[in-house]
């Protein structure tokens, strides 16, 4: 069995922690984590290497040469098509394959594309329809804003959160602010009707991302950790991994359009109640088969906690609290503001320290240098492929 999927880097580094303290021999320990020893060898040998636990991320599979790269003449053609149609991969390599019997997978002829800067910007942002999808409902929600749009006094600030297999809308709110405390009293109403997922996707914004914290911690941030969610960010300047919830936003904005402007933030939460109960339950939905979301998604089993209770680490741990200004001091000084008052573990590795908060490692202290690195996780994987015209 591989890595799990979403918990793939807090695999790695706990099965290179338990390697390193000896606990038991590495066969066991792979069998255990449902791993080949062959994989087993690799990622503890990857921190030997470079010791480093944000070491273990994934590295790129780009090969160094290119022995079987394009022939020219076929990737001028390629780009002429393109040039000449604005055509997307898939009708350029059937008219390679039909009219010059070139045989080009559409891939190739994709980065064929991108590399010649063939690419517009619509079609760089088109959403991962194929690589990423989840297997069942509340496992991933996807959550982000919209806008924003004025009204008459100040702004409105749409807000969605979408659960990534059934495409269904847990919640649509129009806001007057992006303040974390707006945003966590309508997150509060989303997870007493519909439970808690496993794990939230979003942006690197206000209010679920800091600049100044470990592992970009905000408040809000810290309350979703402690309902046992996982937090999953998407790469900067790549909206398209947050597909699912940014093709949403594009059929809103085109809805919302359509609309005589609201003028208080009132009167667009009325129109959006509507519109959300149109797209989970009349709309029907290409990506799933032309179903509409409602007859996909069902409530979480995981309860929403008003009160969570304290987090039991493993025994021998070392656990330490941080300051009410947020600070701890193990080898090195840890800041950050949003752990206030909170307990931590801290692990020694070599010449590391691993912080880990509740289940989330957050941070690693280089106790040589006395630089903190960030846990550094993937968030989803993107599509390459080119939008058809």
């Amino acid at each position: 069995m591989p890595w799990k999927v979403k918990d793939a880097m807090d695999q790695r580094i706990e099965f290179v922690v338990r390697a390193l303290e000896r606990e038991r021999d590495l066969s066991s320990l792979c069998r255990e984590f449902g791993i080949s020893r062959p994989t087993g060898y690799h990622w503890l040998n990857r921190y030997q290497q470079v010791k480093s636990l944000s070491g273990l991320k994934e590295q790129s599979r780009r090969p160094k040469r290119s022995p079987n790269k394009t022939i020219p003449r076929h990737e001028e053609l390629v780009v002429q098509i393109r040039r000449d149609t604005a055509w997307g991969g898939k009708k350029i390599q059937h008219v390679l394959a039909r009219d010059h019997r070139i045989e080009l997978t559409v891939p190739t002829v994709n980065r064929i594309i991108k590399r010649n800067g063939l690419l517009e910007r619509q079609d760089r942002h088109r959403p991962a329809l194929e690589r990423f999808e989840r297997q069942a409902p509340n496992e991933l929600w996807q959550m982000d804003f919209k806008g924003p749009y004025p009204i008459e006094r100040g702004k409105c600030y749409p807000f969605s959160i979408l659960d990534d297999h059934s495409r269904f809308l847990v919640g649509l709110f129009a806001l007057p602010s992006i303040e974390g405390v707006q945003v966590e009293r309508r997150l509060r109403e989303v997870f007493e009707q519909y439970g808690v997922p496993d794990c939230m996707l979003m942006d690197h914004g206000t209010p679920w991302w800091s600049t100044t914290n470990g592992h970009g911690l905000t408040q809000l941030a810290v309350k979703l950790i402690k309902q046992g969610i996982g937090l999953r960010y998407s790469g900067i300047g790549h909206p398209q991994t947050q597909g699912k919830v940014e093709r949403f936003h594009g059929t809103l904005g085109k809805a919302m359009a359509m609309q005589e402007p609201a003028r208080t933030v009132a009167a667009w939460q009325k129109w959006m109640k509507r519109f959300r109960q149109q797209y989970n339950q009349v709309r029907p939905h290409e990506a799933i088969e032309m179903r509409v979301p409602a007859d996909l998604y069902q409530p979480s089993l995981r309860h929403y906690h008003p009160h969570p209770p304290e987090w039991e680490y493993p025994p021998g741990a070392v656990v330490k609290r941080l300051s009410r200004d947020g600070i701890v001091y193990y080898r090195l000084r840890l800041v950050c503001e949003a752990l206030a008052h909170e307990y931590v573990s801290l692990q020694q590795l070599d010449d590391r320290v691993l912080v880990t908060y509740r289940h989330m490692h957050i941070r690693e202290l280089d106790t040589i240098t006395g630089k903190t690195l960030p846990i550094l996780k993937p968030a989803v994987e993107s599509s390459g492929a080119v939008k058809e015209r």
